[in-house]
């Protein structure tokens, strides 16, 4: 079986053999039968990293084609998967963010009532987005969607006790339902005016019409998972209410799942690359400044954080929408360097509210309000420091990572040549200093004095805890360090997303067969 199907396979059928194994009816044993769910689940996600680095390696080895993208493509049965750089890029991103998430839960969820069905849920979503990301027509990218949000579903209602988790489940099912329809309209309005599905095919009447409405389906139809403003307003409250690993999952893999989708649905429509780019320049512009506008007034951080990854979401379209519009691959390998930075520093600071919350004896699954802040340095001096570096890095002060891909976008955007970019560009570079003004006092929150009590109810940081935290940390100095460490992956998937719209003649100085994302395992 070709690797783009082990990938795959593997997590989905895992997940209800370890819901099983948690159900098994030893009432006495029930600790030992979670424990067992989660090792497991973390022997699977092994098997995915394997499977990975022998795709890596495949996809290295195919031959240099000109004017071509590497891909490698599996029939099985109607359906078609393909691997080149966006894949393996979205692979890498989902398989990073879910294993982390897994270590730190074996705290924070054993021990819960229906800890299996979590993990297990956790391997169906990640299994379902590298299926997104390797379908080879639209149907089965719909369908693909389709499953992770059903799977994602559930994450969002693990704690269907609370009122307040079941009303986010609620409004993210109600939403994405929407979002799915209009994409599936989009879907019916390319098969009926070209006769194809394929996303390997650039259609050559894209600017036809009924194809221009099909493209504003999909912004809208998947804009949805990605937060496009307005249809935003679910993920404040799964952010805020969902499972503190789920928030983590959200924020480092689901939403940013929403824009590659987007992107990979839009390819066949090529032909109007610029209409597309022009449209993802204008949301990112409403992102950015509405994500922050809206950060300003919250008392709660991790609907602080949600906003925020709003206006974050913006940095990246405008990047991307600057890549389509024009063409510059330096723009699309900004874009993606900001989805990694934005997965990792998010990851990292919503993993890190539930380690500090389990430091000061409260559920780690609950939301944080400014008060508990005040004093986690003394409490927990490795949560506090990991807030406050992912929190400065959200904000974009260098060395760190944030500082570096946020650099990227704008000059990308300035070197496009279009004056829309270039204003867009400094309007997102001002909104820049215009976070500071909510991230800063966070951070100074952390170090002020606490009431004697609290530091005295402190308890140690677990080691399961304090491995992912400690791993995102390490990410964030490196990629700012050394940030072309991120281009192993940003340019094989910058060359197949370029590509895949037809732009394969003005693309140069890429490693077209991705052997540089070889290089990582070998």
């Amino acid at each position: 079986m070709n690797a783009a199907a082990w990938l795959i396979s593997l997590p989905l059928a895992s997940s209800p053999l370890i819901y099983l194994v948690g159900r098994l009816p030893l009432e006495s044993r029930r600790a030992a039968r979670w424990q067992i769910a989660w090792a497991l689940s973390l022997a699977v996600l092994a098997g995915m990293w394997a499977v990975f680095a022998a795709a890596a390696r495949d996809l290295a080895a195919l031959p240099a084609a000109p004017a071509a993208v590497p891909a490698l493509t599996v029939e099985v049965g109607a359906l078609s998967l393909r691997i080149n750089g966006l894949s393996l890029f979205t692979a890498a991103l989902v398989l990073g963010i879910s294993t982390l998430t897994v270590i730190f839960s074996g705290v924070g969820v054993l021990g819960k009532g229906g800890a299996e069905k979590y993990f297990a849920m956790i391997l169906a979503t990640s299994g379902a987005m590298i299926g997104m990301a390797c379908a080879a027509d639209l149907f089965n990218l719909w369908l693909w969607f389709e499953a992770m949000m059903i799977a994602s579903l559930m994450l969002v209602a693990f704690a269907y006790d609370r009122p307040a988790a079941l009303d986010a489940a609620i409004k993210y099912l109600v939403q994405n339902v929407v979002g799915s329809l209009l994409a599936l309209m989009g879907i019916a309005l390319v098969l009926g005016s070209a006769g194809s599905l394929r996303l390997d095919a650039v259609l050559d009447e894209a600017a036809s019409p009924a194809l221009l409405a099909a493209g504003a389906l999909f912004i809208l139809g998947f804009g949805v998972k990605c937060a496009l403003v307005p249809l935003h307003t679910w993920l404040p409250d799964v952010y805020t209410h969902a499972p503190i690993g789920t928030a983590a999952l959200f924020s480092g893999a689901i939403t940013v799942s929403g824009l590659i989708a987007m992107l990979r649905a839009l390819a066949p429509l090529g032909g109007a690359a610029e209409v597309w780019g022009s449209l993802l320049l204008g949301f990112g512009g409403l992102n950015i400044v509405a994500g922050n506008l809206l950060a300003l007034r919250q008392k709660e951080l991790r609907r602080l954080l949600a906003y925020s990854s709003i206006s974050h979401i913006g940095f990246m379209l405008l990047a991307l929408g600057v890549a389509l519009y024009s063409h510059e691959t330096a723009a699309a390998q900004a874009g993606l360097f900001h989805l990694i930075n934005h997965s990792v520093m998010k990851a990292l600071a919503f993993l890190t509210i539930g380690g500090g919350l389990y430091s000061l004896g409260m559920d780690a699954d609950r939301p944080m309000p400014f008060r508990h802040l005040r004093g986690l340095g003394r409490s927990s001096p490795l949560a506090a420091l990991a807030l406050t570096l992912a929190i400065l890095s959200l904000a974009g002060l260098p060395p760190l990572a944030g500082f570096i891909s946020k650099w990227q976008v704008f000059e990308a955007g300035m070197a496009s040549g279009s004056q829309a970019a270039g204003a867009l560009t400094l309007f997102a570079a001002l909104n820049t200093l215009l976070s500071l003004a909510y991230y800063l006092p966070v951070v100074m929150l952390l170090f002020a004095d606490a009431p004697a009590d609290r530091i005295a109810m402190r308890r140690p940081l677990p080691r399961l805890m304090q491995i992912p935290l400690l791993l995102l940390l390490a990410l964030i100095l490196l990629f700012g360090i050394l940030p072309d460490l991120a281009r192993l992956l940003t340019d094989p998937a910058s060359t197949a997303l370029l590509g895949g719209f037809g732009g394969m003649d003005t693309l140069t100085n890429l490693n077209l067969n991705g052997g540089s994302l070889w290089q990582i395992f070998y």
